[in-house]
């Protein structure tokens, strides 16, 4: 997420109370912190950690496994079920990277709305203590990101693509619907609003965070 806090707060109509925390990031990776909207606080944002750790889990390591959670069995898996049912969260990005694979090559593209906008990516969350100690002080907030099906777009570079919420569903999206009718929020989102471009390989290091992560760096006559 390329912006500055209050750029974030604007758009989601939310505060952001440890601002301080947060400076412009172009490589965010799993088990980093993130600025995410929960749906039991939804008018400010909380930082939790990128892989989410169920709170039976008896180890933190096991957020490595669950930076995504697949929209079609979310509410069937043990890890996902009970967050999908009430830990739903909303997290804000500008553009996010996606890797197509060669033949003799893996190839890094970003995605971002046409218009270049913020948007939300549908998540849930989930609260771990320490087994050994139960205090809350002692406690880790993280979350996962839904995938859906790829659009047209997305298509010919991965095949899965993370689910964004069109703007009248954000706010549906933290409160108490159906399971039918929050999985039909889980869409893969309009190809034509949707455009990419090829980027540097330097995104592949989590060292690397700066702008010249989203600087295009091929034209998109070349990819096909």
């Amino acid at each position: 997420m390329t912006v500055e806090p209050r750029s974030i707060e604007e758009r989601f109509k939310v505060r952001f109370p440890k601002k301080e925390r947060w400076k412009p990031r172009y490589n965010i990776a799993p088990g980093q912190q993130v600025p995410i909207i929960l749906q039991e606080s939804r008018d400010q944002l909380t930082f939790a950690g990128w892989g989410l750790v169920p709170s039976w889990a008896k180890e933190q390591n096991f957020g490595f496994k669950t930076i995504n959670a697949r929209a079609e069995s979310i509410d069937e898996k043990a890890t996902y079920k009970k967050p999908f049912r009430s830990q739903r969260c909303l997290i804000p990005a500008d553009g996010f990277y996606e890797w197509k694979t060669t033949p003799n090559d893996k190839i890094p593209y970003r995605f971002t709305l046409k218009n270049e906008a913020l948007f939300a990516f549908a998540g849930v969350y989930d609260l771990w203590k320490n087994p050994e100690s139960g205090e809350q002080a002692d406690s880790l907030l993280t979350f996962s990101i839904i995938t859906v099906e790829p659009n047209a777009v997305v298509k010919p570079v991965h095949n899965r693509m993370p689910a964004i919420l069109s703007r009248e569903n954000e706010a549906a999206w933290l409160r108490n619907e159906s399971a039918e009718r929050l999985k039909q929020m889980l869409a893969p989102y309009p190809a034509e609003q949707i455009k990419f471009y090829q980027v540097s390989r330097m995104v592949n290091s989590i060292k690397n965070d700066t702008t010249k992560l989203i600087e295009p760096v091929k034209s998109l006559s070349n990819f096909f």
